[in-house]
């Protein structure tokens, strides 16, 4: 509450003598916090002291002290006023002061950093003598013959002080509330929403959820429960509000090409291009935020594939309540790191919006941003030309401009089974908090043998495959033709690829069993993948290359045999179909190519 009180003796008393020029280059100080009496400021100006630097203690009239931090550079002290508040070392409601609204240093004991004539606090319980005896410490007395002009000589007397504001009483509260317009009630609940107290519709109506909010606030900040705000609470109350904003640069921004206008924190984020249908408004130093408005023409069709791209991008984290409605959508995603805020909606064929996304741990400055921006956001004549900007970043993993969400890894796989479960390699469900079929269908890991490095993976939603595998249980002889199918490029190619090699032994290089070793130039992301034999039958799963000391020539690859595959499946419960039989006759490559392509999966390991 005493933080609370001095904002309000602030406003009241000491703003008004503020007339000096608020350059970046004024010496200023960061007010931290101010207490009713020199015994309890003391105590928490040495507090401060064990965590910050620079902390001095002075007194501000009113029988206050107040507890500051500096002196700096205006633009320095706003800048670490920011840090501080982030870093939660020093409250929320902390301010830039000047030096004019500060009396007598009583903080570190002896400093006098504004050279004022000392003057010690009179101690209300001492006795009149012990005052005037205590009172003044003066300087040095004049020279003896000097002594005449002595008793001219002019003492430093103690200022006089302004007394502290008087709060109304019940009867004048209630009367300066019938004041308010709608829109000052309306204000005040949004505060109280703010502050943890309301939550009922936002209606200007005082009633019975209101009165009790406030009487909630009140309580909380060591004021008298009434239910009824006085001015001075009023103020308070508006004033913590509001003291969150401070630095943010809240201004309007009027984009024409992109056909806006709303309210943006510039001192945040600046315009850096356009890149259709966005306009990128990016950090501004180390504030680690942007925004980007969204305008281009369209219909649902167009706002239904904008809900789905926007959530392929790395900006709009997975975690996060989603909603699309006929003509409107809004996207919520949050991580350890940022936390992303979309709202787009279809109006006479026109798509326009905005996102923010916002460093996480600042959630108080988030949500008052993205209030004042959703409240201001003004549609104007037009959208966003599809040829502005024009630039050069251009990737398969960018969309105008933006990175797309990619997974941790992705590697191949292939069905086992007419229910759509996926064989793998064990390398590709390594500490993931999700798994994915096709960037699509989630997956649930049903059995992990890190020994073989097989994994079998089961789809959440019901798949029907067009081909699943036949694993051939009986190896064919040495050196006969085999393919590999999978993703070589862990997805950036849209569908199965086929690389052709030979097999060339069905032990490993140390005779281990259950192991096929190959030649074929396959890449890291067809591990997993099914090698196959001539008639289309799968001989095993191709295993990732090993990291160790031994640098075997590029072609050596190693592939878990199909028996080993099929027990494993069998261990889970598993059906699949084996053969024991040489069989029929090879067929053609290209039939190869579409068994395999149909059969052949990407799983993706998400963070």
């Amino acid at each position: 509450m005493t933080r609370l009180f001095l904002a309000l003796f602030a406003a009241l008393f000491l703003l008004p003598a503020i007339v000096g020029a608020q350059s970046a280059d004024e010496v200023v100080w960061i007010q931290i916090e101010a207490q009713p009496n020199l015994s309890s400021a003391t105590e928490r100006a040495r507090a401060y002291s064990d965590s910050l630097e620079d902390v001095n203690g002075f007194a501000l009239g009113g029988g206050w002290y107040g507890i500051a931090v500096g002196p700096y550079l205006r633009r320095d002290a706003e800048l670490l006023l920011r840090s501080y508040r982030r870093e939660g070392l020093v409250p929320r409601d902390s301010f830039i002061q000047v030096s004019q609204k500060f009396r007598q240093q009583f903080w570190p004991v002896g400093a006098n950093v504004l050279n004022i004539p000392t003057i010690e606090p009179i101690d209300p319980n001492a006795d009149t003598q012990t005052q005037a005896d205590t009172s003044i410490t003066q300087t040095a007395l004049p020279p003896a013959d000097q002594a005449a002009d002595s008793e001219a000589a002019t003492v430093p007397q103690a200022p006089v002080l302004p007394a502290a504001p008087v709060d109304e009483t019940l009867d004048e509260a209630r009367r300066s509330e019938r004041d308010l317009d709608r829109g000052q009630r309306e204000q005040l609940q949004i505060a109280l929403e703010w502050a943890g107290f309301y939550n009922s519709a936002i209606d200007g109506a005082f009633g019975r959820g209101t009165r009790g909010s406030m009487a909630q606030w009140q309580e909380a900040n060591g004021y008298e429960v009434t239910g009824v705000l006085t001015t001075l609470q009023r103020a308070a109350l508006l004033g913590e509000y509001n003291a969150v904003l401070e630095g943010i640069g809240l201004k309007p921004v009027r984009d024409t090409q992109a056909g806006i206008e709303m309210i943006l924190p510039t001192a945040m984020v600046g315009f850096d291009k356009y890149e259709p249908p966005f306009a990128h408004y990016n950090s501004i130093g180390d504030s680690q935020a942007r925004v980007l408005l969204i305008s281009q023409s369209g219909d649902k069709d167009t706002l239904y594939g904008l809900y789905d791209i926007m959530q392929t991008l790395e900006i709009v984290p997975e975690q996060g309540p989603r909603e699309r409605k006929s003509d409107s959508f809004e996207l919520i995603g949050e991580n350890g790191r940022i936390i992303s805020q979309t709202q787009v909606s279809l109006q006479n064929g026109e798509i326009k919006g905005f996102t923010l996304i916002w460093p996480a741990g600042d959630e108080d400055r988030r949500r008052r941003v993205i209030t004042e921006m959703t409240q201001s956001f003004t549609r104007l004549p037009g959208v966003l030309n599809s040829t502005a900007g024009g630039g050069d970043d251009q990737a398969v993993d960018l969309v105008s401009g933006l990175q797309v969400r990619l997974p941790k890894i992705a590697r191949s796989g292939f069905f086992i089974d007419a229910r759509g479960t996926v064989a793998t390699t064990s390398q590709a469900v390594q500490n993931c908090s999700r798994l994915t079929l096709d960037d699509d269908t989630e997956l649930d890991v049903v059995i992990d043998d890190a020994n073989s490095g097989v994994s079998l993976l089961k789809p959440r939603t019901p798949l029907a495959p067009i081909k699943v595998a036949t694993f051939n249980t009986v190896p064919p002889r040495l050196q006969s033709e085999i393919a590999v199918a999978g993703f070589p490029y862990e997805g950036v190619l849209g569908s199965a690829t086929i690389t052709f090699g030979s097999l060339e032994d069905v032990r490993g290089l140390n005779g281990e069993e259950n192991i096929a070793r190959l030649s074929v130039a396959s890449q890291k992301g067809d591990a997993g993948g099914p090698v196959f034999d001539a008639k289309g039958q799968v001989l095993g799963m191709l295993l990732p290359r090993r990291d160790d000391a031994q640098q075997l020539p590029e072609e050596v690859k190693f592939a878990a045999e199909a028996k080993l595959i099929a027990d494993i499946a069998q261990k889970a419960g598993i059906t699949v179909t084996t053969v024991t039989e040489a069989g029929s006759a090879s067929i053609k490559p290209q039939d190869l190519r579409e068994n395999a392509k149909d059969m052949t999966v990407l799983v993706s390991c998400w963070e």
